[in-house]
């Protein structure tokens, strides 16, 4: 058991009764759910918030005054305040979009470049934060460059300010991951952000994948902008947000535009609405606003400290019976705990997506299989003859798994490679 905020003991065996998925049993098996990198299950007390707006209030915010109306809109505000805490940022500086990469794409829309600024990124970046700048690219707005990483597969900060200087002055912009959802690895954001700022270059962090295991204090970074998704951290599909300050998203120009961007129009011309309400066009996706509110809160309770410990300890689990298993090669280093909670391999000889099929099939461990939306690093020279080229099965863990299901995986990743 671990301490939780307010000082009660946090056993994760019980909080596992609040995730009703976990009892479904396929074959009359349990389900063991380890795809938690692309999708985090839900606790019923999200799902119960979400039900309520559906039952109770299923109205719009911010445009009646009738009864419904005015709870959506308190319910929905609390959620922003509550997500704007979890974060350590103001209210008004929490923009919902549909998901993270939404998020990216507002920043790449809205941000204002001029021809021939420059974007840097990493190698290894999720599609999300490498698709929208290519194609700022292709329309001859900015030039997109990469941050090789080093001779591990680390961030490499000398490479980094060798890039700065290449581009003398031209930077405008380093949106990089926070934790890699490929190899679990999480980058030195505050020296990048720090070095950054140095060079007057804004900096956005995807934090899809660390949001769950990391404490990302906005004020403490000092970040620019993150973006982030709800499904990753308990919430629900379809809702995300773009955070920052007031001062980062007055820069910003608009991206979507319509109903609640604005406060008055005529055929000329219209006056546009304050943050975080002028990037938010249209009907809002309100019970996932609500979910996602509900989310956080759970999140504070249990605190990102304990989640973190519990997920490392199971990683370390898997990771000592999967290094032991002939033929089975690890993505990233060696140490469990620089991979967070993400295990992804390859057993030699074996497609990685029979390899999935089969936990799926024999023992009902759910895993991920291929190039994990990174295509751009498998097709990276130094990777495409390596043992990886194909992709690899990857393994995530949440608190809400258990030592019993990973060494049951250990067990079924042996067996297959023994086939």
């Amino acid at each position: 058991m671990l301490e939780s905020i307010f000082g009660k003991k946090i056993d994760f065996n019980e909080l596992r009764k609040d995730f009703t998925i976990l009892n479904r049993t396929i074959n009359e098996k349990p389900i063991i759910y380890f795809d938690n990198a692309c999708m985090s299950l839900r606790p019923k007390q999200v799902l119960k918030v979400m039900n309520e707006y559906y039952n109770k209030f299923p109205g719009c915010a911010g445009r009646s005054n009738h009864t419904i109306s005015e709870e959506v809109n308190k319910a929905v505000n609390e959620a922003r305040e509550q997500i704007a805490k979890f974060f350590s940022a103001k209210a008004e500086a929490v923009v919902f979009t549909k998901n993270c990469t939404e998020a990216i794409n507002l920043v790449a829309n809205a941000f204002p470049f001029e021809n021939g600024d420059v974007v840097l990124i990493t190698d290894k970046e999720h599609n999300s934060n490498l698709i929208p700048w290519l194609k700022l690219q292709k329309e001859w707005k900015i030039k997109l460059d990469v941050i090789a990483s080093g001779p591990k597969n680390e961030f490499s900060v000398d490479n980094l300010i060798s890039k700065l200087n290449e581009h003398k002055g031209k930077v405008k912009l380093v949106s990089v991951v926070f934790t890699s959802n490929l190899d679990g690895v999480t980058n030195p954001v505050k020296d990048i952000i720090r070095i950054c700022h140095k060079h007057k270059v804004k900096v956005l962090l995807d934090c899809a994948q660390a949001a769950l295991h990391h404490e990302i204090n906005v004020k403490k970074l000092e970040a620019d902008f993150i973006a982030v998704s709800a499904h990753k951290i308990l919430g629900p599909n379809g809702v995300g947000a773009l955070i920052s300050t007031k001062e980062n998203l007055d820069l910003l120009k608009q991206f979507m535009v319509g109903g609640e961007t604005v406060t008055d129009s005529s055929y000329e011309n219209y006056e546009v609405e304050k943050i975080p309400e002028k990037f938010e066009a249209g009907l809002q996706n309100y019970p996932g606003i609500i979910g996602f509110g509900e989310a956080v809160k759970y999140l504070e309770k249990i605190t990102i400290k304990n989640i973190q410990k519990q997920i490392i300890k199971l990683n370390e689990i898997a990771t000592a019976g999967l290094s032991e298993i002939s033929g089975v090669e690890i993505l990233g280093p060696k140490k469990a705990d620089k991979r967070g909670g993400i295990i992804s391999f390859v057993i030699k000889g074996k497609p990685i997506h029979e390899v999935s099929l089969l936990l799926n099939n024999t023992h009902n461990v759910m895993v991920r299989s291929g190039a994990h939306c990174v295509h751009s690093w498998f097709n990276n020279d130094k990777n495409r003859e390596s043992m990886f080229k194909d992709g690899t099965v990857r393994a995530s863990f949440s608190f809400y798994n258990t030592e019993e299901e990973v060494n049951e995986f250990i067990k079924a990743v042996k067996e297959i490679s023994e086939l």
